[in-house]
């Protein structure tokens, strides 16, 4: 009799669903499967189509009630069952024909990017996970409907009925908008910075405070040891050895100048910043030819792949500055403060900055920026154009700027109208030129003053997710599309904006030169063509490219 009772109450469940939004969500299942950016896992994959399940359900249950609300009549019973067995059918057709296509989809992706194929993305999977995932999502959103119902009508004893509704539906969305920022959201953040906090205190065997006094961490160092964080000492550890820039150029060659300074270090990042500045005063850094100030991405990383090259370049006659300003990584920093890497670069760039300008022009280091994803973003907006324009800095890298970059955003929308946004041209390129997987910094055509370089991949989903794609069908996915973006990949409304934001935090698993992981040789190329380092020749960047293409790079 109970499990009588329990069938009869599952049936009665089913039933109480909008067939028409399921058949929207099913649709919108169907588009997410379809290849994005990046090649996924059947649990990524799962999940994603889930959501997508989810948001066409609502989709369509919004439809039906906007339609009933304006007051038009429901078809016979006659047409309504026609209707449905004839999108049940095409439903059914529709899903697993695009099951089936799932694995050549993503092969796609894997091809461009020099992945082996899969034999298969486990199709079923996909399909279970999704369709238990979308039914916890669509009962917690109908839970939140039944207790605006009961919260409308006890409020209908004291007001009217459409006044009950409005206000009971606000009460409730607002105690679920605190419960689940101020309690679950809070609580998991908390629990990440306190994880990644932990993490940056780990140091790894051998990973020990320099012994050369000049040295940013040694005991004579301004910065202690202790303070500086996972990051910062593997930056100040790891770097090319004097003996091996040597070695390279064939010929005794200074060591170059690393400054770091971790959250640690000092309580506020304007005391951090003067810090390092003096650590940099002392260490040498305003002796050298070149002078880099990085922000790092949101874990304090530095990408060895962006900064050690630079050393080779100019035969360790540069110093490179640095300081911490999170411990969470890009990915969840961008979400939960993005201020904290722009306040960050500002407060550095102007204590070094302020500095830098007293110096007499002829005898001191040309001056530049670097920033890869939450740290190009701090980077560019670090060096204000009204602050600079009585003394100008020399230049910039940035690579994989994030969505929010205003500057970059700004320079993709005003690009020259003949170049695609993945690998745009800005005006006669004497200022800002733009470059990915191959070289397109066109060495040959003049350059001005203050070079600036971006580096970005057209499957780097850190660039170019952006809420707009919910409803707005993307420039970049124009032709000609980027050489790394799979000619299968369609935009669809709501749903690509999923898969873009379920890309972002697996944007670093793909090999490097794809994604939002940057090779050696764009950077090699990219500091070429704005540092212009001396006596430098093409055999040498060929034999510099070989050497870091041979290495394998760490990521964090």
């Amino acid at each position: 009799m109970n499990s009588k009772k329990i069938a009869d109450s599952m049936i009665q469940y089913g039933r109480s669903f909008s067939f028409v939004g399921l058949v929207v969500g099913m649709f919108f299942f169907a588009a997410s499967v379809t290849p994005s950016l990046l090649p996924r896992h059947f649990v990524t994959q799962g999940l994603l189509s889930g959501f997508a399940i989810a948001a066409g359900y609502a989709v369509g249950f919004a439809a039906v009630g906007v339609y009933l609300l304006a007051g038009f009549r429901q078809p016979p019973p006659k047409i309504q069952t026609i209707s449905r067995w004839t999108s049940g059918v095409i439903v059914a057709i529709t899903f697993m024909a695009f099951l089936w296509r799932m694995t050549f989809w993503q092969n796609s992706i894997r091809e461009l990017m020099e992945m082996p194929d899969l034999e298969t993305a486990y199709p079923f999977r996909v399909a279970l996970i999704a369709i238990l995932w979308a039914g916890l999502l669509i009962a917690a959103a109908r839970w939140f409907l039944v207790a605006c119902q009961w919260v409308s009508a006890k409020l209908e004893r004291f007001f009217p009925r459409r006044f009950s509704i409005a206000l009971g539906f606000s009460l409730v969305a607002f105690t679920a908008m605190v419960f689940a920022n101020d309690v679950v959201v809070r609580s998991l953040l908390d629990a990440a910075d306190s994880f990644f906090a932990q993490a940056d205190e780990l140091v790894d065997d051998g990973m020990d405070p320099p012994a050369d006094s000049s040295m940013c961490g040694s005991d004579a160092s301004l910065v202690s040891w202790e303070t500086i964080g996972y990051q910062g000492k593997s930056f100040l550890t790891t770097g090319p050895t004097s003996e091996a820039v040597s070695q390279f150029w064939g010929k005794p060659t200074p060591p170059a100048v690393r400054v770091y300074v971790g959250m640690r270090s000092r309580p506020t990042m304007r005391e951090r910043a003067e810090l390092a500045l003096e650590e940099l005063k002392r260490a040498g850094g305003f002796d050298k030819s070149v002078l880099v100030v990085a922000t790092p991405t949101g874990t304090g990383w530095l990408d060895p792949s962006a900064v050690d090259p630079l050393e080779y370049l100019h035969g360790g006659d540069c110093a490179i500055v640095s300081m911490q300003y999170s411990y969470l990584p890009s990915w969840i920093t961008i979400v939960v403060d993005p201020r904290r890497s722009i306040e960050s670069g500002l407060a550095l760039f102007d204590a070094v900055y302020d500095y830098w300008k007293t110096l007499p022009a002829s005898d001191r280091p040309r001056l530049y920026l670097h920033g890869l994803s939450l740290g190009s973003l701090g980077s560019e907006r670090s060096a204000d154009l009204f602050k600079i324009f009585e003394d100008p800095i020399h230049g910039s890298v940035w690579s994989g700027p994030p969505f929010p970059s205003q500057k970059w955003r700004s320079a993709i929308a005003s690009r020259n109208p003949d170049s695609p946004s993945w690998l745009p041209t800005f005006r006669d390129g004497r200022l800002l030129r733009f470059t990915g997987e191959s070289n397109s910094l066109e060495p040959d055509r003049p350059w001005g003053p203050m070079r600036n370089v971006y580096i970005q991949h057209a499957s780097d989903p850190m660039v170019w997710f952006s809420p707009d794609l919910a409803w707005t069908r993307p420039d970049w996915l124009n032709d000609p599309r980027g050489p790394d973006v799979s000619p299968h990949l369609r935009w669809y409304p709501i749903v690509t904006f999923l898969q873009a934001a379920f890309d972002i935090p697996m944007a670093t698993t793909v090999p490097i030169g794809f994604g939002h992981n940057y090779a050696p040789a764009s950077y090699i190329h990219a500091w070429i063509a704005v540092t212009q380092p001396k006596d430098w020749t093409n055999e040498m960047t060929t034999r510099l490219q070989s050497d870091f293409q041979a290495r394998a790079t760490p990521k964090p």
